[in-house]
């Protein structure tokens, strides 16, 4: 496929998955953000130690502060991403007990400028959809992919998403990086590394 035409199938994908995403209840998303905790640490395996990055969720994504607050209370190093350039790897700060957060471009907020900052072992991404072979369909800035592929070591990659967000298939291209795992309201699906 080539790669004009893939980008019109992912852009297709993308304002349905907008809607059905929108679609959701309140409390279905409520429901969905604690369900989703439950699955993550019942799952996937966490070495204490581990630079774990989240995000600061925005718009209709899966929140995923209740993950936020089991990892922080049990001390597990966590980091946010703040949005430098449209065309630079997003920056991952420490995000440090009792720290304030501030606004890290797109809506969402990470800790101050001059918070350390560290190369996570997990990464914890929001997406539009995701499929079957662990491909996930992004907003379409490559900040992320762009992200992931210039760390110095692979991290596990983990989706966290509404079960709706599932698709049938999202063509994928070279650099596009695959998930590890997905967690849903309705349980893990382990598609790499993700232990």
């Amino acid at each position: 496929m080539a790669d004009d035409t893939i980008e019109n199938a992912k852009a297709a994908l993308r304002v349905r998955a907008h809607a059905t995403r929108a679609a959701l209840s309140q409390t279905s998303r409520d429901d969905a953000a604690l369900a989703v905790a439950e699955y993550f640490f019942k799952h996937i395996d966490l070495s204490r130690g581990e630079v774990v990055a989240a995000y600061w969720r925005i718009r209709d994504e899966l929140d995923c502060r209740p993950i936020l607050v089991r990892l922080m209370d049990s001390l597990q190093p966590v980091v946010l991403p703040a949005v430098l350039g449209p065309d630079e790897p997003l920056q991952m700060r420490l995000w440090e007990q009792g720290a304030a957060l501030y606004p890290a471009g797109f809506g969402t907020l990470a800790p101050a400028e001059l918070a350390p900052q560290a190369q996570p072992d997990v990464v914890l991404v929001p997406l539009l959809g995701f499929d079957k072979a662990g491909t996930r369909l992004g907003y379409g800035g490559g900040y992320y992919d762009r992200t992931l592929a210039g760390m110095s070591k692979k991290p596990r990659v983990i989706g966290l998403a509404f079960a709706a967000q599932e698709v049938d298939t999202i063509p994928r291209q070279a650099h596009d990086i695959a998930l590890d795992a997905i967690v849903t309201e309705t349980g893990v699906r382990q598609f790499g590394s993700a232990r």
